[in-house]
């Protein structure tokens, strides 16, 4: 595997390996790898020829309160875990290698991104899709990789492929999960020990909300209550939104009659973390 840190080192393989008449699959990751990212890889490398992971913390998706600053990285951790899953290529670059200081074009979605995560986070998704668009031209790829936990960035991005007529396949990866039933992430390393403890409150609400449906119950309302109710239970947690919404357009339903996300953010003490589960009928 090549760790690599400029775009123009990249399109070089890149160049190579379409002439050879291989296929290219990318995962695009923030760093700070886990189980998780290993899945997505391991993904790409079962259905591709080629695998290239992007390893880049992007500055541009960050609010100004943000954890930028402070946010994980270990890129020797990175480079190990993605040779191991079957990776060709690391991208590792700074912030300069991908954006120019006068730089005036970004790549911006709309309706999609005015709901869930993208409310809290003014420029959030401008950041994520002006990225991921970059990495797709510097990668060129025929398939991409993105984890179901980002429930509302793997909507954003398919609806962007769509729209903006991208020859890439975007692949949809399940959620991976610690034996207690948190969802991996990043982020999970900023938690205490009982804040930890404290944030298996995510996917016991999620649960619980799963088996109340499988009852037959399809009243929105009573399934945001349901998980409301399983949260205020945990003094640590405080509630960012709980919401039933449709798989594709991620607007708010009332009744449930075909496939619905049903996400959450929650704040354990100061770091919030999100976790979701798909119900169809």
């Amino acid at each position: 595997m090549e760790i690599l840190h400029s775009i123009s080192d990249v399109k070089k393989y890149v160049k190579r390996f379409k002439s050879e008449g291989l296929t290219i699959g990318l995962v695009p990751t923030m760093g700070y790898l886990h189980e998780g990212h290993k899945s997505l890889i391991e993904k790409a490398s079962s259905e591709n020829d080629r695998v290239i992971v992007s390893d880049f913390v992007n500055p541009i998706q960050f609010g100004p309160n943000e954890d930028l600053d402070v946010y994980p990285r270990d890129l020797e951790h990175d480079a190990k875990l993605s040779e191991s899953a079957g990776a060709s290529i690391l991208f590792n670059p700074e912030p300069s290698e991908m954006y120019f200081d006068d730089a005036v074009t970004f790549v911006n979605s709309s309706e999609i991104t005015d709901v869930l995560c993208g409310a809290r986070r003014p420029g959030h998704f401008r950041g994520v899709c002006t990225v991921v668009t970059k990495l797709f031209n510097i990668a060129c790829p025929d398939k991409a990789y993105f984890g179901e936990k980002d429930a509302q960035q793997l909507a954003v991005i398919k609806r962007m492929v769509r729209d903006l007529n991208f020859d890439i396949e975007i692949v949809g990866c399940p959620i991976i999960r610690e034996e207690d039933g948190l969802a991996k992430s990043s982020r999970n390393t900023y938690l205490s020990p009982e804040e930890r403890k404290a944030a298996t409150v995510l996917s016991r609400s999620l649960n619980n909300a799963r088996e109340i449906l499988k009852t037959g119950e399809r009243d929105a309302d009573k399934i945001i209550k349901a998980i409301t109710l399983d949260i205020e239970k945990e003094p640590l947690a405080k509630i960012d939104y709980v919401e039933v919404v449709d798989s594709l357009s991620l607007k708010s339903v009332s009744k449930i009659e075909k496939s619905v996300l049903i996400p959450i953010a929650v704040y354990i003490g100061k770091i919030r973390l999100i976790d979701n589960f798909t119900f169809n009928i």
